[in-house]
């Protein structure tokens, strides 16, 4: 797995300013994760990062307040 510092030095994104260049390089890392992933792989891990948010801010949705 390559690290955010080798995405940081990608040709494509090295001539922006800082902050910018950070959110490419973390959209791009993204990318590289997902794009071999099946449709059902997808939405497990989508899930996934969703319940993580739901139990770290203590949110409760309709069907698990029942």
């Amino acid at each position: 797995m390559k690290t955010l510092e080798h995405y940081m030095n990608d040709p494509s994104i090295v001539h922006l300013q800082m902050p910018l260049r950070e959110v490419k390089a973390i959209r791009l890392m993204i990318y590289d994760e997902e794009k071999d992933m099946t449709p059902d792989e997808l939405r497990e891990r989508y899930r996934k990062h969703k319940q993580r948010l739901y139990d770290e801010f203590g949110i409760t949705t309709v069907a698990s307040a029942r």
